[in-house]
């Protein structure tokens, strides 16, 4: 039983002066030009997906089929989303070429997050990638807006419908 119990101290003191050496050196490019292994994409996804769906339990997803939360959502993303996720007709931001992970283009996306996820996100935002988190600036009112018209409204516009919304709805003075 000692021999094991040294075998298993003696390993992970080896694996983390491997680490250490491995922090140290710089061998890791932390660029965002240079996309990771499959290893850490692995990692980072089922991380990611764990970590979210452990958290939906707590939210309660209220009635998401009022028009006037599709406007005051498609108001908040105009105004922060768009320049990263693009929209119907619009591109994301020239920026966005320099961003890794890639934002989704929601409008070229069929897997929009459920309501649950998607208020989860924009709430709390996604560490190590580009998503911020709206929670601290935000009412969840408006998060749930921001959903609302992101699951209800968002994938059935027409890039002209996208347009005339921005020329109807698009301007309005701050609330936060």
């Amino acid at each position: 039983m000692k021999k094991i119990i040294l075998t298993v101290v003696i390993t992970l003191i080896v694996l983390a002066g491997g680490f250490t050496i491995y922090m140290y050196t710089g061998w890791y490019d932390v660029s965002q030009t240079t996309p990771h292994n499959g290893l850490t994409k692995w990692m980072i996804r089922t991380t990611k997906h764990h970590s979210i769906d452990s958290r939906l339990k707590e939210i309660k997803v209220p009635k998401l089929d009022d028009t006037t939360m599709y406007i005051a959502g498609f108001r908040e993303y105009n105004e922060m989303c768009v320049m990263c996720h693009g929209a119907p007709g619009i591109r994301p931001d020239a920026m966005v070429k320099g961003l890794y992970p890639k934002p989704p283009e929601f409008a070229k996306k069929d897997d929009m997050p459920d309501p649950d996820e998607g208020f989860w996100i924009i709430k709390n935002g996604i560490k190590m990638t580009s998503m911020p988190a709206y929670g601290p600036s935000h009412k969840d009112a408006i998060i749930w807006d921001m959903t609302a018209f992101l699951v209800n409204k968002f994938k059935k516009m027409t890039p002209e419908e996208y347009k005339n919304w921005i020329k109807k709805y698009g301007e309005e003075d701050d609330e936060d």
